[in-house]
């Protein structure tokens, strides 16, 4: 018996394929370089060094940030936000209480860290809820504030129901209370049109092997200017930079990188955003609306189904979602979804709660085990779609023969 063709929608969760460039900018780094970056002063070395250097010009005009050394390079999404979140708060004034003010929306990788600094008990942390699809009020963050709050940690776009945020109404809102705002733009960066100063973001992380098409084991952490002064180092060690000090370098990026940075996938990074500067991430996403609107507009349409986020009954192109879509399926458990949809039909998706718990408590999915997510890349085709709405509706067929 042939096996079905892979159909891959978990994009969400790591994009794939990756643009051939990323490919071929990995294995020559690997095969004819090969050298770490600021480490040496051979040919290799300093080649190394520019390609990195190329990668943090690229990502810093990605985002429109004024200086390349505003971009902090991580091991991952996660990384970014902890060095983001336990940064801020450390560098705070320990004598003084400190309020954060996040949402139930927000992933794991910020939730945990948070939970953390609350369980020593020197912040408090509020948790601002949502509506039935998944949107934050920027109204309810500021109604949130407190004099002590010092930090707004919010993601930009729900990695469960795809809603993308108000981040430049909580940005200014954040800016009008002198506390720092935190964007999480790992389900938005490379998916949707992004700059910073119309976000009015202070930090912005987010991992490099999802929207920006790069591969695992990379992130970014980007920083307004002068917010260097209000977020500790977490990590000291070797920078290949003021090796006479046993002290912490205070320059950027410096500050934030110690250890040999994993040059291969930053290498594979820098060729990504290049891919997708020269597509245009503005007719990426307006294609993959187009799709995510399909897609939707056929899941919705199958008995059992139910489909959550923004306007899930009326899709339309211009909705205010990301390229993602969860969910349930009646009489069946997500996880047995997702596992018929792969060996049946081809079809990978991610069932479960996504790392987002409270987002599935808000939604009452938490108790069922979370939802059925799809969720599309630049390279996901009609077809694609086509096929994963006419395996749903087998799968939902066979619950009601049976």
């Amino acid at each position: 018996m042939t096996a079905p063709r892979r159909i891959y929608l978990d994009n969400a969760a790591t994009s794939w394929p990756k643009p051939e460039s990323v490919y071929r900018a990995v294995d020559n780094y690997q095969r004819n370089v090969g050298a770490a970056a600021g480490r040496g002063a051979y040919a290799e070395a300093s080649q190394t060094g520019k390609s990195v250097d190329t990668t943090r010009h690229a990502i810093a005009k990605l985002l429109g940030a004024e200086h390349a050394r505003q971009v902090i390079f991580t091991c991952n999404g996660t990384d970014s936000l902890n060095l983001a979140i336990h940064g801020v708060l450390s560098a705070a004034s320990a004598d003084r209480p400190m309020h954060v003010v996040t949402t139930v929306v927000e992933h794991n990788s910020v939730l945990r860290p948070l939970r953390a600094w609350e369980d020593t008990g020197r912040i408090a942390v509020t948790r601002v809820p949502c509506d039935a699809e998944g949107v934050v009020d920027a109204a309810a963050i500021r109604a949130a504030l407190r004099p002590e709050t010092c930090l707004i940690a919010m993601t930009h776009a729900s990695n469960v129901t795809g809603a993308l945020q108000p981040a430049a109404d909580v940005g200014a809102i954040a800016r009008q209370h002198g506390a720092l705002f935190l964007l999480d733009a790992a389900q938005s960066l490379g998916d949707v049109p992004l700059d910073v100063s119309a976000l009015n973001v202070d930090l912005l992380a987010a991992p490099g092997h999802k929207g920006l098409l790069g591969t695992l084991g990379t992130g970014i952490l980007y920083l307004r200017p002068g917010i260097e002064e209000r977020l500790a180092s977490v990590r000291q060690g070797g920078t290949g930079s003021q090796s006479e000090s046993d002290r912490q370098p205070s320059d950027l990026p410096d500050k934030y990188e110690s250890g040999n940075l994993n040059v291969p996938g930053l290498v594979g990074l820098g060729a990504a955003v290049t891919w997708l500067a020269e597509q245009s991430i503005r007719a990426i996403h307006d294609r993959a609306h187009t799709l995510i609107a399909t897609l939707i507009e056929g899941l919705a349409g199958i008995d059992g189904v139910t489909v959550y986020g923004p306007r899930a009954d009326h899709p339309r192109a211009d909705q205010p979602r990301v390229g993602l879509v969860s969910i349930q399926l009646e009489g069946y458990d997500a996880q047995e979804v997702a596992a018929t949809l792969d060996a049946a039909f081809g079809v990978q998706v991610r069932a479960g709660l996504h790392c987002a718990p409270l987002m599935h408590q808000a939604l009452g999915t938490l108790a069922t085990g979370g939802t059925v997510r799809f969720s599309l890349g630049p390279f996901s085709t009609q077809a694609d779609v086509d096929a994963a709405v006419d395996a749903v509706r087998e799968i939902s067929a066979a619950r009601l023969t049976v």
